[in-house]
């Protein structure tokens, strides 16, 4: 179960980034002046729901299913002294955490805006900055706790 999961988690995580660069920009793009739901909505819509199922691999992989969280879990105070296991024991799991709230609460946010141009910069910051926090989380090959771009 192990490999099947972290491949998923590992497959959606291209997915994710296109989700959130294409909420980003439709964003920047979306010049109307009335309060429909569109394009940027829709691909928000979409970063949100595969930002919660990047989530709930992420979840499973920490807490049931992964060997190396739990080495991480049974000697925290080691793995916090290790640049790669620190990474995937606190900054991955709290950039993403933060990435998935932020997409929620743009989505929330942009909803309740009383003008277009409200809805617009609502979105635009937090998809902005969510896209900027997943990228900063995924664990590039070449960085401390890297991993390969595309697992088979």
């Amino acid at each position: 179960m192990y490999p099947f999961v972290l491949s998923l988690h590992s497959w959606l995580r291209w997915v994710a980034l296109v989700a959130g660069v294409a909420a980003t920009v439709t964003t920047l793009a979306d010049r109307s002046a009335t309060l429909r739901e569109g394009r940027a909505d829709m691909w928000g819509l979409v970063l949100m729901m595969v930002l919660d199922i990047q989530m709930l691999l992420g979840l499973l992989l920490y807490l049931v299913v992964s060997p190396n969280m739990k080495a991480i879990r049974e000697n925290f105070g080691g793995a916090m002294r290790d640049a790669g296991l620190r990474f995937f024991a606190v900054e991955h799991l709290a950039l993403m955490l933060a990435a998935v709230v932020l997409v929620h609460v743009g989505r929330v946010l942009a909803r309740k805006a009383p003008t277009s141009d409200a809805k617009r910069m609502r979105r635009l910051m937090c998809f902005g900055f969510a896209t900027v926090l997943t990228v900063i989380g995924i664990p590039w090959p070449g960085m401390a706790g890297g991993r390969p771009l595309f697992r088979l």
